[in-house]
């Protein structure tokens, strides 16, 4: 008979494996730090203080995150600093799920890690772990001591001290980086009323997709209705996986200079945001299938959005950074995911030339301002005055030329960039070099924006089509007089 294996009581070498974990795989200070903003959103804080100071003994960085929820009672205190000690080991109703966030990202920064704890009227108590004590032997503080008396408050406080994996020489710098990144994590959480500061400064909320970002009277916009994805979950239930696409106003913020698109995200900032209830684990350019990432795709955005019954399906690791998709996720929303990506690519190119051919009609635009005055007058809603005109291109149905509205006293002519006649009268022009060429546009264009005028004219006022032709070449012989 085969002898039964014994239990071991020397499963870990303690000193060991505590420096281990302190290569446990954080990419950033931020991605560490945000493992303790999740335990406080788990609760329930409403404030999350973070400081931000220097060690007067060693001159490393320390820092402290205070948040004012629930708290922990002494026996939860005293398994918080354990690997794999969480009550809610692998739950799936919010941030935490294995119970190693709290002590493998603190470790993973600082040599050495406090956390307090206070309810209601109770006492504060403490536990600790200091990776030089373990590593000469001595046994890590995980019996919580007793402290000063909190009244009337919950809460928990989290110190890391000798934060010796800090590469910022400033800790303005430092600041200004957890500042951004976790104002990017927890966008959602600040938006709904989370009051986050760091060193007293609240930190503002991050939206990668643009769509609350108003600069110079605009804003991204969604590109579609946000798109839904059921997948079967290892609990035998579904849950669903939301997905929105937002694209940037390039006819607005193109003429932003290099520096301010750089500081708004636009410049680099294209691709996928993955959020796990609610909170940010990774971005970059995922479930794009074959599309590869293009300087067009920077004016575009996807956000993915899934709960953590899903974690398998995107492989989610101990650290909760990046993914690693299942081949059904894959499967599920690759295909269009990448459809869209090329769709939203050949729509930003699409602007990006018709802005070009907005600013190279301007000419045009400007000579039929300054002819309209000496026009007939065209009367809209009561109104009456100079027209303004606007000449622009876009995909239009294939058996329309172009189209043309008059609203708010501006005549916009839309032509038909996959019209037959966009080709014959544009790529001759291409050919030409020099004055000649701008001549002749100019005056293909003073050509068609008398038409829309005369169309509109003779339409406002209710006289038969063939007098469209007398008016409109007085209106073309008027207009190329002040070109």
């Amino acid at each position: 008979m085969l002898a039964q294996p014994q239990p071991r009581d020397d499963l870990l070498v303690t000193s060991n494996f505590i420096r281990a974990v302190r290569e446990s795989g954080y990419l950033s200070i931020a991605t560490a730090l945000a493992e303790l903003v999740d335990n406080s959103l788990q609760a329930d804080a409403k404030t999350v203080s973070i400081t931000v100071g220097r060690n007067t003994t060693n001159s490393l960085p320390d820092i402290t995150i205070e948040d004012d929820g629930a708290g922990m009672s002494k026996a939860g205190l005293e398994l918080c600093l354990r690997f794999g000690g969480s009550s809610r080991f692998d739950a799936r109703q919010s941030f935490g799920r294995f119970g190693m966030g709290l002590p493998a990202a603190s470790l993973s920064q600082a040599r050495r890690v406090e956390v307090t704890a206070w309810q209601n009227n109770g006492p504060e108590h403490t536990v600790a772990l200091d990776v030089d004590a373990i590593v000469a032997g001595s046994a890590p503080m995980l019996i919580a001591q007793p402290g000063s008396r909190r009244a009337g408050t919950s809460g928990c406080r989290v110190r890391w001290m000798q934060c010796d994996r800090i590469e910022y020489r400033r800790l303005a710098w430092l600041e200004r980086s957890l500042r951004h990144d976790l104002g990017r994590m927890f966008r959602r959480f600040i938006v709904g009323g989370l009051n986050m500061t760091i060193n007293g400064t609240r930190v503002e909320a991050i939206d990668p997709t643009l769509l609350t970002t108003k600069v110079e009277g605009a804003s991204a916009r969604l590109a579609f209705d946000e798109m839904k994805y059921e997948l079967e979950t290892t609990g035998g239930g579904t849950s669903v996986v939301t997905v929105r696409f937002a694209v940037l106003p390039v006819e607005v913020w193109h003429r932003l200079d290099n520096v301010t698109k750089r500081r708004m995200g636009i410049v680099g900032g294209g691709g996928v945001s993955i959020l796990r209830a609610g909170r940010e684990i990774a971005s970059g350019w995922h479930l794009m299938g074959g599309k590869r990432k293009e300087n067009y795709d920077d004016w575009w955005r996807c956000e993915i959005e899934f709960d953590p019954s899903l974690d398998e399906h995107f492989g989610i690791t101990i650290n909760k950074q990046g993914i690693r998709p299942s081949t059904q996720l894959r499967e599920a929303l690759e295909p269009e995911l990448e459809s869209i990506g090329r769709l939203l690519n050949a729509r930003v190119r699409q602007a990006f030339d018709d802005v070009k051919f907005q600013a190279a009609a301007q000419a045009s635009c400007r000579i039929a301002a300054a002819a309209d005055p000496d026009l007939p007058v065209i009367d809209s809603r009561g109104r009456s005055g100079a027209i303004q005109y606007r000449l622009g291109s876009d995909a239009l149905p294939i058996e329309v030329m172009f189209q043309s509205t008059l609203a708010q006293r501006t005549l916009d002519l839309t032509l038909n960039s996959d019209h037959p006649a966009f080709a014959a009268l544009y790529q001759p022009l291409q050919a030409i070099e020099g004055g000649a060429a701008a001549e002749l546009r100019t005056s293909i264009e003073l050509l068609l924006l008398s038409f829309a005028r005369s169309a509109v004219q003779l339409e406002l006022a209710g006289q038969p089509f063939d007098a469209l032709v007398r008016v409109w070449g007085s209106n073309y012989g008027r207009m190329l007089q002040k070109s």
